[in-house]
């Protein structure tokens, strides 16, 4: 995060179980987009693969995310603790970055998406879909976190309170591997263009850039498409026709250089005595 928000979160119900680092962490205000990772994924050493050289206080930041306690008033006024603290937050950033395209954390994404917890599109013409956390970096301390909406395929800021989530917590592939993950999901119907009218008339070849892609789209069908709907056995018939006329032509493979006229001309012959 860029700048952790130690008020706790309005949403009681959700975070009023378990008193660990982490959960206290994810109750935190603007926190509610962060899946709560579980301890024996943080656990494994092959999740943490190449992490340790990128934090100075890497044993004691892991310790601090797997403790059993959140933190009390005493600790967050302690100036060791909140060093710790910054580099558990950014550690505790990249290992959720990794545990929400996990399985497990694929379904608690999933749960989340569902219920609308990150929120919907801005555009008024998605009718509210659901959106999707992204990051527009890997790096942490880069850019903050965006939303995607699968409808539409922009990306938005988010809402305010949102507005110090770091995007590496949740990567730039997040979106792309959800939906592929989850199909059932996937918004299938294009969306909706804005038409632009003046007193109930459209305007004359103004489109918007929705609607441009759309025409475009029915337009352009790819060769390979029209290929197949053609006739393959007249199409097949016609190349080894030509191939055969221009062997003849060509007085076929093996002709003496010195008698290729002859054998051209010899060649040219049969076959028109062939076809009469």
């Amino acid at each position: 995060m860029y700048g952790l928000n130690l008020e706790e979160s309005d949403d009681d119900d959700e975070y009023s179980g378990d008193s660990g680092w982490i959960q206290w962490f994810c109750g935190l205000k603007g926190h509610e987009l962060c899946a709560e990772v579980d301890e024996e994924y943080a656990r494994d050493n092959f999740n943490l693969y190449g992490l340790r050289a990128r934090f100075q206080f890497y044993d004691h930041a892991l310790e601090m995310i797997l403790s059993s306690e959140a933190p009390d008033e005493e600790d967050l006024n302690d100036t060791t603790f909140l060093e710790i603290n910054k580099d558990a937050t950014d550690l505790y950033g990249v290992i959720h970055s990794r545990y929400i395209i996990s399985p497990r954390g694929l379904q608690v994404m999933r749960d989340k998406f569902l219920k609308g917890t990150f929120g919907t599109c801005p555009r008024a013409l998605c009718d509210r879909q659901h959106v999707l956390p992204i990051g527009m970096s890997e790096d942490l301390r880069t850019s903050t976190m965006k939303i995607f909406c699968p409808k539409c395929e922009q990306v938005y800021s988010p809402k305010s309170k949102y507005k110090d989530v770091d995007g590496a917590f949740f990567g730039m592939s997040f979106p792309q591997i959800f939906l592929q993950s989850y199909p059932s999901l996937m918004v299938t119907d294009p969306p909706r263009p804005f038409v632009p009218r003046v007193f109930g008339f459209k305007l004359h070849k103004q489109h918007s850039l929705i609607t441009r892609k759309l025409e475009e789209g029915e337009e352009q069908e790819p060769r390979a498409v029209k290929e197949q709907q053609s006739d393959p056995p007249q199409a097949e018939a016609a190349r080894v026709e030509r191939r055969r006329l221009h062997l003849l032509a060509t007085g076929a493979a093996g002709v003496v250089p010195g008698r290729a006229a002859t054998s051209r001309g010899s060649a040219v012959t049969s076959y028109e005595h062939q076809a009469a």
